[in-house]
């Protein structure tokens, strides 16, 4: 039989875990635009691929750690701890990748070289899967 207040329990946690997953996003968006160099809303409005590719990429990156702390952790704050720690990591990978391997991976985004948006995505969504699965509770 179905049981209307443990759902509504469970429907209730997972609210606030959906929500508070959906702020730690839109805010770690928010800190990586401001990161990087380039004006990544700019860009995509004006049609640069590599751009919306490598934004793209750094977000998803971010979120598969997030799911993965999301299944792992017992409470919000735990669970914000790991948000913060996997959106550090995020943008260091991005820092490696702009001062050591692409030097001229600015220069590459705004000019639309699809290689390079690809290239940062890749590094962002391997960096996120390993971060995702070195998170235990």
């Amino acid at each position: 039989m179905f049981d209307v207040q443990a759902f509504c329990e469970s429907a209730l946690a997972f609210l606030v875990a959906f929500v508070a997953a959906g702020v730690f996003t839109v805010v770690f968006k928010i800190v990586y635009q401001a990161v990087t160099p380039y004006n990544e809303a700019k860009l995509i409005r004006e049609g640069n691929v590599a751009a919306a590719v490598a934004l793209g990429g750094a977000v998803v990156g971010y979120v598969l750690p997030l799911a993965s702390a999301l299944s792992h952790t017992v409470s919000l704050v735990e669970f914000a701890a790991w948000a913060l720690l996997a959106g550090v990591i995020q943008i260091a990978a991005f820092t490696l990748v702009r001062f050591t391997v692409l030097k001229d991976l600015i220069d590459r985004i705004e000019k639309a070289e699809l290689a390079a948006g690809v290239y940062l995505a890749s590094i962002s969504l391997a960096v996120g899967l390993l971060n995702a699965a070195c998170m235990t509770s």
